[in-house]
């Protein structure tokens, strides 16, 4: 039975997490039909709740990204499973999963004492040995991403209030929360799950062949330390051990994005990488936002194209009265801080996935965008 440490972003208290998740026979993860996926998500047997715990079953690996799409503050317990003897083919920008590959993001909150929810980067209280403790997190949703034949399914389930199994809810959902942050402030706010269409709004990173596809688990997300039983060890190394992972080049040739939190960082990687995972799948060549002109993935290096002295396709609310994406040195004048501060529907970025605005990414670009020389003045 293989055990998994969480890694180092879980506040320093490393604790063990059985895959297999508890002593008795558990049956193995099932891979159900395109047109007869069960209603609760223990049906899977992927993640399930068991004996006050959530646990993986076995050869469901958990995973970690060098940077997280923001939700809410809501913090995520991501899996990979992969039929015996499949693997996924190394790509630099995607992979190629195998059929039955089952992808899986389940997103919770730790519990306050009177039952409010915390923002909190620590994940250490988080945990009980063989599990996730459900008597200290208040579970929202599991959405998992399936790889069929004709491409990906894409299923949100929704935690019931005992937290004792998921239910799968094709409409979305949305539950009112209150966020209590460190300093004591608190605020309430709607937590809206993605209905099943809502998926590809931001899956579907090529809205001309407007096919559903995973964000996080590729080269440069993955490309990280993850401290395993075993020891310390490179994810996508890991992951071609296991057999998850074929075609992997020496690591010196993977791509690799850095935490945005990470002040040995260069101010620029921070900020691209930030962008890159909570804007990039939008902002690229063949996305959907690709008619603003505004490329904000990873590998676009042309200035203009990434918003400095770029003025908006269209002007509106989105723009907030301001000329361009980017001033440098003016991010009290540049568009892309007030969409991404913005909790307005109709102005905010991104426009799916959350109804927080996230401070610290905000202040990140902030940061960023005052560091820039120049001006968008003529001559």
């Amino acid at each position: 039975m293989r055990k998994l440490l969480f890694p180092g972003w879980l506040g320093g208290a490393l604790l063990a997490l059985t895959l297999a998740g508890c002593d008795a026979p558990r049956e193995a993860v099932t891979i159900h039909e395109h047109n007869a996926v069960p209603d609760n998500l223990s049906d899977w047997h992927v993640v399930e709740a068991i004996d006050g715990k959530l646990v993986l079953n076995e050869r469901v690996t958990p995973y970690d990204l060098n940077t997280a799409l923001f939700t809410d503050y809501a913090h995520k317990l991501r899996t990979v499973w992969m039929p015996e003897g499949a693997s996924a083919v190394y790509g630099e920008d995607d992979f190629d999963y195998p059929v039955g590959t089952v992808i899986s993001k389940t997103f919770y909150y730790p519990l306050a004492t009177d039952g409010s929810v915390l923002n909190t980067d620590d994940y250490s209280a988080d945990f009980a040995g063989s599990g996730l403790n459900l008597n200290k997190v208040k579970l929202i949703e599991t959405r998992l991403l399936v790889k069929r034949v004709d491409g990906w399914q894409a299923l949100p389930y929704v935690w019931n209030e005992a937290q004792t199994d998921a239910v799968l809810e094709i409409a979305g959902d949305a539950k009112r929360l209150q966020l209590v942050s460190a300093d004591g402030s608190s605020e309430r706010f709607t937590y809206v799950v993605p209905d099943a269409n809502q998926c590809a709004g931001c899956h579907a990173d090529n809205h001309t062949q407007k096919a559903i596809r995973p964000i996080g688990p590729r080269a440069r997300h993955l490309n990280k330390d993850y401290a395993y039983q075993e020891g310390t060890e490179n994810q996508l190394l890991y992951w071609q051990q296991m057999g998850y992972l074929s075609g992997l080049p020496e690591l010196a040739a993977v791509p690799r994005n850095v935490d945005y939190k990470d002040v040995a960082a260069s101010l620029d990687e921070r900020a691209r990488s930030y962008l890159d995972i909570n804007c990039g799948h939008c902002h690229n060549p063949s996305g959907a936002a690709d008619t603003s002109g505004l490329m904000l993935y990873g590998a676009e290096h042309d200035m203009r194209r990434l918003g400095v002295c770029k003025p908006p396709v269209a002007a509106g609310t989105g723009s907030g009265d301001r000329l361009f994406a980017i001033v440098p040195g003016s991010p009290e004048a540049s568009i892309l801080n007030f969409r991404v501060e913005s909790t307005d529907p109709g102005a905010m970025m991104p426009e799916l996935g959350r109804s927080l605005a996230h401070k610290e990414g905000a202040e990140l670009l902030k940061q960023w965008i005052a560091s820039m020389p120049g001006s968008c003045k003529a001559g």
